[in-house]
């Protein structure tokens, strides 16, 4: 893509959009990009990160991060803060799949202990961790058990002996998010989701068996400190709240479309950024239901830990504890949070939406778990299956956009385009020369998800780091993959 018309450059990393560009932008549109990832962007995207800056309350910029591409309403890769008392929210600024997110879990295994074990190792994960469009997990709950689980998150797993007391400290929010009530979904999202916990889901969800190497140690003292060491193994997997979640957008889209213009004179550009005010009826069961579907995931990948232990206890035949599976982080992609921010001088509540963008707390925000004060949160950010992804850490700029930075490579090949240029079996057979070991519910979906139908993720991080929202501390590669 060429450089959008009336577009100008802040910096190296940041590019600016006046509001002029469009009629009712109420605040311009900040773009963190090299030169070449912008040429990489679908034009499609800064228009969705223009139609964003219409929103009412919307504070300081509509933000989009080096990985932006389309998608619906906000771009994927966008970011924008509404003022709780002016301002709305927007289902279509937080995705379908609610709490989408990563989880890092740690291994004192090395790659020479676990090379000659990967194919059943991998084998074995493939069928405890569900994956594909559909797929129920071994966890069978009633439906007033579910909304039980979708209340409390990560805690509910705690009673279940589905979690280690340490995971929750080292997940988001302590792995809920208070003031769920389940009252607020339907029946239906209950129906979609209730045998859905502990699976992957399809798409670019996956669960990755990775290994680090000393030259990808870019913070040595920060990864020293988080447990990581040269020629480690370690598992990193991506997934949300399935159809529960989506079943929740859906629901509250279809009522903000109907009541947004009739109740509450809402003129939008898009009908994809359908919204309420925060502070409405609506707006407040909407974030009640989505702080459901938050902890639905967070359950869902507290049970895919869970199995994950289980598998290597199974192939290596020692205590998960013994080999020091301890949880990294967890962190999400795809949320709504208020928050307290600076804007203009004075320190404000807003209710920032991330839509594929990652929290990235500095060192001494409030949101940075207790063991990360000092360093800042950890960033978890996916790469695609060929390239590996990367841990960061919250970085001193990020509160120039709301302490947010990418979430992973960013697609610039459709589906449906990846699937007739790539063939999925040559893919895998090619993987397999290469040393990582794949298994795919599909030969098509392994096609969608091919390296080249993405953009390079170093590229990404380089941005995020240069631009100070996040900073490297290691890349991690892949030698073992399941894939929805």
């Amino acid at each position: 893509m060429a450089a959008p018309a009336g577009i100008r450059r802040v910096d190296e990393v940041v590019w600016e959009l006046p509001p002029t560009v469009r009629p009712g932008m109420r605040v311009p549109v900040r773009v963190f990009a090299t030169e070449r990832l912008l040429a990489e962007m679908d034009e499609q995207a800064l228009t969705q990160a223009a139609n964003v800056a219409t929103l009412p309350g919307i504070a300081g910029y509509s933000f989009a991060m080096p990985d932006a591409h389309w998608g619906y309403g906000f771009p994927i890769g966008g970011v924008a803060a509404m003022d709780v008392d002016t301002g709305v929210i927007s289902p279509g600024g937080i995705g379908f799949d609610i709490n989408c997110g990563m989880r890092l879990v740690r291994t004192n295994l090395t790659t020479q202990e676990v090379r000659p074990e990967l194919k059943e190792l991998v084998d074995k994960l493939f069928r405890a961790v569900p994956a594909g469009v559909g797929s129920k997990g071994f966890v069978k709950l009633g439906k007033q058990e579910f909304r039980k689980a979708v209340d409390e998150g990560a805690r509910w797993c705690l009673g279940q002996d589905m979690a280690w007391p340490e995971d929750l400290p080292a997940t988001e929010l302590g792995g809920t998010m208070e003031g769920a009530d389940s009252a607020k979904v339907s029946q239906r999202a209950v129906d979609r989701g209730h045998d859905q916990i502990g699976t992957l889901g399809s798409g670019n969800h996956y669960l990755e068996v990775q290994e680090v190497r000393e030259e990808n140690l870019h913070d040595r003292a920060i990864a020293k400190d988080w447990g990581l060491f040269p020629g480690q193994v370690v598992v990193m997997f991506h997934c949300g709240s399935r159809g529960f979640g989506h079943q929740v957008a859906s629901d509250y889209l279809e009522l903000f479309l109907r009541e947004g213009k009739r109740k509450y004179g809402i003129e939008l550009p898009d009908k994809e950024l359908a919204c309420a005010p925060f502070l409405s009826q609506e707006g407040q069961d909407y974030f009640t239901a989505m702080k459901c579907g938050v902890n639905m995931s967070f359950a869902n990948r507290q049970v895919i830990v869970h199995r994950i232990r289980e598998v290597f206890q199974e192939v290596f035949g020692r205590d998960p504890e013994a080999m020091g599976m301890h949880q990294l982080f967890d962190v999400a992609h795809n949320r709504a949070s208020v928050e307290r921010h600076e804007v203009e001088g004075r320190m404000r509540e807003l209710v920032v939406h991330r839509k594929g963008a990652t929290g990235s707390y500095p060192p001494g925000r409030p949101e940075v778990p207790p063991r990360f004060r000092e360093q800042g949160s950890p960033v978890i950010i996916g790469g695609s299956m060929e390239t590996g992804s990367w841990l960061l850490a919250g970085g001193p700029g990020a509160a120039k956009a709301w302490c947010s930075t990418a979430h992973g490579a960013g697609r610039t090949m459709s589906r449906t385009r990846a699937k007739h240029t790539f063939r999925g079996e040559t893919l895998q057979r090619d993987m397999e020369k290469r040393g990582i070991y794949v298994r795919s519910v599909s030969f098509a979906g392994l096609a969608e998800e091919a390296g080249q139908a993405y953009k390079d993720v170093d590229r990404v991080i380089a941005a995020t780091h240069d631009a100070g929202l996040s900073r490297r501390v290691a890349k991690l590669l892949p030698i073992g993959n399941v894939k929805g």
